[in-house]
Protein backbone atom coordinates (compact mmCIF):
# COMPACT_ATOMS: atom_id res chain seq x y z
CA UNK A 1 0.00 0.00 0.00
CA UNK A 2 1.15 3.89 -0.61
CA UNK A 3 -0.10 6.27 0.98
CA UNK A 4 -0.59 9.58 -0.94
CA UNK A 5 -1.10 13.53 0.24
CA UNK A 6 -2.60 15.56 -2.68
CA UNK A 7 -2.22 19.46 -1.52
CA UNK A 8 -4.63 21.43 -3.67
CA UNK A 9 -3.54 25.45 -3.80
CA UNK A 10 -5.77 28.51 -2.97
CA UNK A 11 -3.44 31.64 -2.09
CA UNK A 12 -4.10 32.16 1.65
CA UNK A 13 -6.70 29.77 2.05
CA UNK A 14 -3.26 27.50 2.16
CA UNK A 15 -2.97 28.62 5.62
CA UNK A 16 -6.16 25.65 6.22
CA UNK A 17 -3.56 23.88 5.25
CA UNK A 18 -0.76 24.41 7.12
CA UNK A 19 -3.00 24.38 10.14
CA UNK A 20 -3.81 20.62 9.10
CA UNK A 21 -0.10 19.54 8.15
CA UNK A 22 1.40 20.74 11.29
CA UNK A 23 -1.25 18.81 12.96
CA UNK A 24 -0.44 15.42 10.90
CA UNK A 25 3.24 16.16 11.71
CA UNK A 26 2.76 16.75 15.67
CA UNK A 27 0.80 13.49 15.21
CA UNK A 28 3.09 11.02 13.35
CA UNK A 29 1.39 10.83 10.46
CA UNK A 30 3.40 10.12 7.41
CA UNK A 31 2.75 9.46 3.63
CA UNK A 32 5.05 7.85 1.28
CA UNK A 33 4.56 10.90 -1.50
CA UNK A 34 2.64 14.19 -1.38
CA UNK A 35 2.17 16.76 -4.08
CA UNK A 36 1.32 20.17 -3.87
CA UNK A 37 0.24 23.24 -6.48
CA UNK A 38 1.06 26.84 -5.89
CA UNK A 39 -0.22 27.10 -1.98
CA UNK A 40 0.12 23.69 -1.61
CA UNK A 41 3.54 23.21 -3.11
CA UNK A 42 4.75 26.32 -0.70
CA UNK A 43 3.64 25.10 2.28
CA UNK A 44 3.92 21.62 1.59
CA UNK A 45 7.73 21.50 1.43
CA UNK A 46 7.71 22.94 5.18
CA UNK A 47 5.85 19.63 5.76
CA UNK A 48 8.56 16.98 4.00
CA UNK A 49 11.11 19.51 5.87
CA UNK A 50 9.69 18.20 9.18
CA UNK A 51 9.49 22.39 10.35
CA UNK A 52 5.83 22.29 12.70
CA UNK A 53 4.62 26.05 12.60
CA UNK A 54 7.53 27.59 10.24
CA UNK A 55 4.63 28.13 7.42
CA UNK A 56 2.11 30.15 10.09
CA UNK A 57 5.48 31.79 11.49
CA UNK A 58 6.62 33.49 8.90
CA UNK A 59 3.56 34.30 7.01
CA UNK A 60 2.35 36.34 10.59
CA UNK A 61 5.50 37.82 10.67
CA UNK A 62 6.08 39.28 7.00
CA UNK A 63 3.32 39.93 6.09
CA UNK A 64 2.62 43.36 6.03
CA UNK A 65 6.77 43.69 4.74
CA UNK A 66 6.59 45.37 1.18
CA UNK A 67 9.56 43.41 0.16
CA UNK A 68 7.45 39.87 0.99
CA UNK A 69 3.96 41.16 -0.81
CA UNK A 70 3.06 44.55 -2.18
CA UNK A 71 1.70 46.33 -4.73
CA UNK A 72 4.71 48.12 -4.62
CA UNK A 73 7.23 44.67 -5.15
CA UNK A 74 4.42 43.29 -8.40
CA UNK A 75 5.17 47.43 -9.77
CA UNK A 76 8.51 47.12 -9.68
CA UNK A 77 9.21 43.42 -10.51
CA UNK A 78 6.38 42.04 -11.88
CA UNK A 79 5.47 39.78 -8.93
CA UNK A 80 3.27 40.54 -6.70
CA UNK A 81 5.10 37.79 -3.74
CA UNK A 82 8.12 39.19 -4.42
CA UNK A 83 10.65 36.41 -5.51
CA UNK A 84 13.99 37.78 -4.08
CA UNK A 85 12.85 38.01 -0.49
CA UNK A 86 10.20 35.01 -0.69
CA UNK A 87 12.78 32.49 -2.23
CA UNK A 88 15.97 33.88 -1.15
CA UNK A 89 16.12 36.13 1.29
CA UNK A 90 13.72 34.33 3.57
CA UNK A 91 13.94 30.79 3.82
CA UNK A 92 17.99 31.19 3.61
CA UNK A 93 18.56 33.86 6.44
CA UNK A 94 15.14 34.82 7.81
CA UNK A 95 13.49 31.25 8.47
CA UNK A 96 15.44 28.95 7.73
CA UNK A 97 13.93 26.28 5.50
CA UNK A 98 15.66 22.99 6.56
CA UNK A 99 17.11 21.69 3.56
CA UNK A 100 19.11 18.81 4.89
CA UNK A 101 15.94 17.01 6.70
CA UNK A 102 13.81 17.45 3.40
CA UNK A 103 16.54 15.84 1.25
CA UNK A 104 16.80 13.33 4.12
CA UNK A 105 12.94 12.64 4.31
CA UNK A 106 12.09 9.74 2.34
CA UNK A 107 8.53 10.87 1.24
CA UNK A 108 8.98 11.65 -2.26
CA UNK A 109 7.90 15.44 -2.97
CA UNK A 110 6.10 16.59 -6.54
CA UNK A 111 5.30 19.92 -7.49
CA UNK A 112 2.41 20.94 -10.11
CA UNK A 113 3.60 23.23 -13.20
CA UNK A 114 1.69 24.76 -16.29
CA UNK A 115 3.75 25.20 -18.98
CA UNK A 116 2.92 28.25 -20.92
CA UNK A 117 3.58 27.08 -24.45
CA UNK A 118 1.90 23.75 -24.68
CA UNK A 119 -0.50 24.97 -21.85
CA UNK A 120 -0.11 21.07 -20.28
CA UNK A 121 0.62 20.26 -16.69
CA UNK A 122 4.16 19.61 -15.52
CA UNK A 123 5.16 17.76 -12.94
CA UNK A 124 8.35 17.60 -10.55
CA UNK A 125 9.75 15.46 -7.98
CA UNK A 126 11.73 17.62 -5.69
CA UNK A 127 14.91 16.19 -4.92
CA UNK A 128 16.74 18.32 -1.86
CA UNK A 129 15.04 21.43 -1.31
CA UNK A 130 17.86 23.19 -3.14
CA UNK A 131 17.89 26.09 -5.88
CA UNK A 132 16.31 24.01 -8.91
CA UNK A 133 13.57 23.09 -6.41
CA UNK A 134 13.02 26.20 -5.11
CA UNK A 135 12.60 27.36 -8.74
CA UNK A 136 10.11 24.96 -9.26
CA UNK A 137 7.79 25.94 -5.98
CA UNK A 138 8.07 29.38 -7.19
CA UNK A 139 6.76 28.56 -10.87
CA UNK A 140 3.48 26.57 -9.09
CA UNK A 141 2.71 29.48 -6.69
CA UNK A 142 3.49 31.73 -9.59
CA UNK A 143 -0.41 33.18 -10.50
CA UNK A 144 -0.66 34.95 -14.15
CA UNK A 145 -1.37 38.68 -13.78
CA UNK A 146 0.26 38.59 -9.91
CA UNK A 147 3.94 36.82 -11.35
CA UNK A 148 6.28 36.82 -13.81
CA UNK A 149 6.80 33.64 -15.80
CA UNK A 150 9.66 31.19 -14.52
CA UNK A 151 11.74 29.61 -16.95
CA UNK A 152 13.47 26.51 -16.16
CA UNK A 153 15.40 24.76 -18.63
CA UNK A 154 13.99 26.74 -21.09
CA UNK A 155 10.46 26.08 -20.55
CA UNK A 156 8.24 29.40 -19.37
CA UNK A 157 5.96 28.11 -16.58
CA UNK A 158 3.49 29.16 -14.53
CA UNK A 159 0.82 28.55 -12.00
CA UNK A 160 -0.52 24.55 -11.52
CA UNK A 161 -3.59 25.43 -10.51
CA UNK A 162 -4.10 26.82 -14.29
CA UNK A 163 -3.59 22.54 -15.62
CA UNK A 164 -4.23 20.60 -12.56
CA UNK A 165 -5.49 21.84 -9.00
CA UNK A 166 -6.08 18.58 -7.44
CA UNK A 167 -4.01 16.19 -8.99
CA UNK A 168 -5.28 12.61 -7.66
CA UNK A 169 -5.11 11.11 -10.93
CA UNK A 170 -1.18 11.60 -11.01
CA UNK A 171 -1.10 10.41 -7.59
CA UNK A 172 -3.27 7.17 -8.99
CA UNK A 173 -0.80 6.79 -11.96
CA UNK A 174 1.91 7.13 -9.69
CA UNK A 175 0.68 4.02 -7.89
CA UNK A 176 -1.14 5.86 -4.44
CA UNK A 177 -3.76 3.44 -3.72
CA UNK A 178 -4.48 5.30 -0.60
CA UNK A 179 -5.11 9.21 -1.20
CA UNK A 180 -5.58 12.22 1.51
CA UNK A 181 -6.35 14.77 -0.37
CA UNK A 182 -6.79 18.49 1.38
CA UNK A 183 -9.33 20.55 -0.34
CA UNK A 184 -9.45 24.47 0.41
CA UNK A 185 -13.18 25.12 -0.64
CA UNK A 186 -15.86 23.73 1.19
CA UNK A 187 -17.86 21.20 0.36
CA UNK A 188 -20.45 21.86 -3.03
CA UNK A 189 -18.31 24.25 -3.99
CA UNK A 190 -18.27 24.99 -7.97
CA UNK A 191 -15.93 26.97 -9.78
CA UNK A 192 -17.01 29.27 -12.21
CA UNK A 193 -15.21 30.89 -15.28
CA UNK A 194 -12.61 33.81 -14.67
CA UNK A 195 -13.80 36.84 -14.76
CA UNK A 196 -10.36 37.46 -15.11
CA UNK A 197 -10.07 35.99 -19.08
CA UNK A 198 -10.65 39.24 -20.99
CA UNK A 199 -7.45 40.64 -19.09
CA UNK A 200 -6.02 37.35 -19.05
CA UNK A 201 -6.44 37.23 -23.35
CA UNK A 202 -4.61 40.49 -23.65
CA UNK A 203 -2.06 40.24 -20.83
CA UNK A 204 -1.23 36.80 -21.97
CA UNK A 205 -1.74 36.61 -25.86
CA UNK A 206 1.71 34.94 -26.61
CA UNK A 207 0.62 31.94 -25.66
CA UNK A 208 -2.56 30.75 -26.79
CA UNK A 209 -2.46 27.08 -25.56
CA UNK A 210 -2.42 28.55 -22.03
CA UNK A 211 -5.27 30.54 -22.69
CA UNK A 212 -7.32 27.78 -23.95
CA UNK A 213 -6.32 25.80 -20.80
CA UNK A 214 -7.16 28.71 -18.38
CA UNK A 215 -10.43 29.43 -20.32
CA UNK A 216 -11.93 25.71 -19.61
CA UNK A 217 -9.91 25.25 -15.65
CA UNK A 218 -12.96 26.00 -14.27
CA UNK A 219 -14.38 22.81 -16.26
CA UNK A 220 -11.67 20.28 -15.67
CA UNK A 221 -12.37 21.74 -11.46
CA UNK A 222 -15.95 20.77 -10.91
CA UNK A 223 -15.31 17.43 -13.03
CA UNK A 224 -12.72 16.63 -11.19
CA UNK A 225 -14.48 17.47 -7.66
CA UNK A 226 -17.02 15.44 -8.93
CA UNK A 227 -14.21 12.30 -9.69
CA UNK A 228 -12.79 13.00 -6.02
CA UNK A 229 -16.56 12.84 -4.30
CA UNK A 230 -16.94 9.62 -6.46
CA UNK A 231 -14.08 8.04 -5.06
CA UNK A 232 -14.83 9.49 -1.65
CA UNK A 233 -18.10 7.54 -1.21
CA UNK A 234 -16.55 4.16 -2.43
CA UNK A 235 -13.79 4.89 0.23
CA UNK A 236 -10.93 5.22 -1.91
CA UNK A 237 -10.01 8.85 -0.44
CA UNK A 238 -10.13 10.76 2.37
CA UNK A 239 -11.00 13.97 1.88
CA UNK A 240 -10.34 17.06 4.31
CA UNK A 241 -12.06 20.21 3.44
CA UNK A 242 -13.07 23.02 5.51
CA UNK A 243 -16.54 23.30 6.69
CA UNK A 244 -17.61 26.63 5.48
CA UNK A 245 -15.76 29.25 2.58
CA UNK A 246 -12.71 30.37 4.90
CA UNK A 247 -13.54 33.93 3.56
CA UNK A 248 -9.42 35.30 3.60
CA UNK A 249 -8.53 37.17 0.38
CA UNK A 250 -5.83 35.60 -1.72
CA UNK A 251 -3.25 38.03 -0.36
CA UNK A 252 -3.96 38.78 3.19
CA UNK A 253 -1.89 41.53 5.32
CA UNK A 254 -3.49 40.82 8.95
CA UNK A 255 -2.01 38.45 10.83
CA UNK A 256 -4.75 37.83 13.03
CA UNK A 257 -6.62 36.94 9.83
CA UNK A 258 -4.03 34.22 8.97
CA UNK A 259 -4.21 32.80 12.43
CA UNK A 260 -7.61 32.41 11.94
CA UNK A 261 -8.01 30.39 9.53
CA UNK A 262 -4.46 28.17 10.44
CA UNK A 263 -6.47 27.20 13.38
CA UNK A 264 -9.52 26.31 11.49
CA UNK A 265 -7.51 23.84 9.58
CA UNK A 266 -5.78 22.43 12.79
CA UNK A 267 -9.08 22.07 14.39
CA UNK A 268 -10.71 20.22 11.33
CA UNK A 269 -7.46 17.97 11.19
CA UNK A 270 -7.93 17.45 15.13
CA UNK A 271 -11.92 16.27 14.93
CA UNK A 272 -10.09 14.16 11.64
CA UNK A 273 -7.66 12.28 13.27
CA UNK A 274 -8.96 9.08 14.48
CA UNK A 275 -10.85 8.63 10.80
CA UNK A 276 -7.31 9.40 9.04
CA UNK A 277 -5.79 7.08 11.14
CA UNK A 278 -7.68 4.43 11.00
CA UNK A 279 -7.97 5.02 6.80
CA UNK A 280 -3.95 4.97 6.71
CA UNK A 281 -3.71 2.34 9.33
CA UNK A 282 -1.81 4.06 11.75
CA UNK A 283 -1.58 2.90 15.31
Amino acid sequence: MKKGLVLEGGAMRGMFTAGILDVFMENDIDFDGAVGVSAGAVFGCSYKSRQIGRSIRYNKKYCTDDRYVSLKSWITTGDLYGAEFSYHTLPQELDIFDTDTFSKNPMDFYVVCTDLDTGKAVYHKCSDGGENDIQWIRASASLPLAARPVYIKGRALSDGGTSDSIPVKFMEYKGYDKQVVILTRPKGYVKKTSSMMPVMNMWMKKYPNFLRTMSRRYIKYNKTLEYIEKQEKAGKLLVIRPDSDLKIGKVERNPKELERVYLIGRKKAEQELDRIKEYLCVS
